[in-house]
């Protein structure tokens, strides 16, 4: 309970940090762009989340060996998406010149470029047609281009092959299917927990909320950014997660689950269904025995109420720091970074999403990941977060409803009412 009480004392501060920010961004914005000439070569920092494979210092490593007067070092941030934005914007607020460049969620970008806390970057230097045209999309603000696309997202769902083979069942198609079939493998399976995804209140939550929201038919904003979130539909979306905690589809203990924990209770065979993004394939499936279902999972595309459901886009974006020093240098380690060949290691060693299409159609790549073609179609149809300059301020309102209505503190007429409130109040 610390932890929790900690996290959300962190994440309301943060929001307050955020919002002033945003207030004083107006006149930022039109205004002159701090040091954003990309000029200087030498050392680079490269501030980044937690690299679980170890492949990101290995590319790193490669970069330095030819470049021994431009070496580039990793910063390692927490491994929560939230704690990471929240040192990128102190960093920025205060001008600070640690971090060159930035792994930045897509979801951040316009609230950075806003800021102009990172430098716009010279399109005709990237082939962006070569790109998944909804990553490229997360790296532009006002149709100018302020990050690289260097990893997309999708969510898949992961489930027990083995055992939806034995029970004599298909992977589900609509949630409903999804109880069904996890009722089969309890049969024979009793200890076994459903599914679960990502609820603890932090970004996760606000991705699996809206991924509910969208495969039940509704919206959290419509095209235009207005908000729309209090509708049959987005109820119909979380009332199944809500449900799903009552009645013990979803294990209670999920409630705390960020990726991590979802990962190592899959792993564990814990799990029939997981919802996931696609970097649990290579973690899940090694036979050094930190894993007991390796060779006995699959992936499928994401459950909707009456259909296929609806991924959330996921993914990140590098940028360059408007505050950094050796912006040359950094964009040239960018340009490698989302080159063929880094992607290529980068999908071989982490089976992170590329964002090059040509690897989703390689031969030898599905042979190795056949779930490539899923996971294409799952990222091209996906859904984005709300794009917004205040991201940080919308993103804790989606979580403090969804966590409020899957915990019971609220039902979710009254969560999804007051978050449309709130959603109107922080969205122009």
């Amino acid at each position: 309970m610390g932890v929790r009480t900690t996290a959300l004392r962190a994440t309301a501060a943060l929001g307050v940090a955020v919002l002033l920010a945003s207030c004083g961004s107006g006149g930022n914005e039109g205004g002159e762009q701090p040091s954003g000439a990309l000029e200087g070569r030498g050392e680079v920092t490269f501030a980044t989340g937690k690299d679980t494979s170890g492949n990101m210092q290995k590319l790193v490593d490669e970069w330095n060996a030819k470049h021994a007067d431009e070496q580039v070092r990793i910063i390692e941030l927490p491994e929560s998406a939230d704690a990471q934005r929240q040192q990128m914007v102190q960093n920025a607020q205060v001008k600070s010149d640690a971090y060159t460049i930035l792994n930045l969620d897509v979801v951040w970008t316009a609230e950075f470029a806003a800021n102009r806390w990172v430098v716009e970057l010279p399109k005709d230097q990237f082939e962006l047609d070569k790109f998944l045209e909804p990553a490229v999309k997360t790296a532009q603000y006002r149709d100018k281009l302020y990050a690289a696309p260097v990893f997309s997202d999708g969510g898949l769902l992961y489930y027990r092959k083995d055992l939806l083979d034995a029970a004599g069942v298909q992977p589900p198609k609509t949630w409903a299917d999804l109880i069904a079939a996890c009722q089969t493998v309890k049969a024979a399976q009793p200890a076994i927990g459903c599914y679960a995804g990502q609820f603890e209140k932090y970004e996760g939550l606000t991705v699996n909320f809206d991924e509910a929201v969208h495969s039940a038919g509704g919206d959290v904003v419509d095209a235009t950014g207005k908000p729309v979130v209090n509708t049959p539909e987005a109820k119909a979306g979380l009332d199944a997660l809500v449900a799903g905690f009552k009645d013990g589809v979803i294990p209670q203990k999920a409630i705390t689950y960020k990726e991590e924990e979802g990962r190592r209770a899959f792993q564990a065979g814990e799990l029939v269904f997981h919802r996931q993004w696609p970097y649990q394939w290579n973690l899940a499936g090694k036979t050094d025995g930190s894993s007991q279902v390796a060779g006995k999972f699959d992936v499928a595309p994401l459950p909707g109420i009456k259909g296929a459901g609806s991924s959330t886009l996921g993914g990140h974006n590098f940028a360059i720091s408007a505050f950094g020093k050796n912006k040359a240098t950094a964009l040239d380690f960018i340009k490698f970074y989302i080159g063929e060949a880094a992607q290529r290691s980068n999908l071989l060693a982490t089976s992170q999403a590329p964002t090059l299409a040509s690897l989703y159609d390689d031969a030898e790549l599905i042979k190795q990941f056949p779930y490539l073609p899923t996971l294409k179609e799952s990222i091209l149809s996906a859904k984005p977060r709300p794009q917004a300059v205040r991201y940080g301020d919308v993103t804790q309102a989606i979580q403090e409803a969804a966590y409020a209505a899957l915990t019971g503190e609220k039902t979710s007429d009254v969560a999804l009412k007051e978050l449309q409130a709130k959603l109107e109040e922080l969205i122009n």
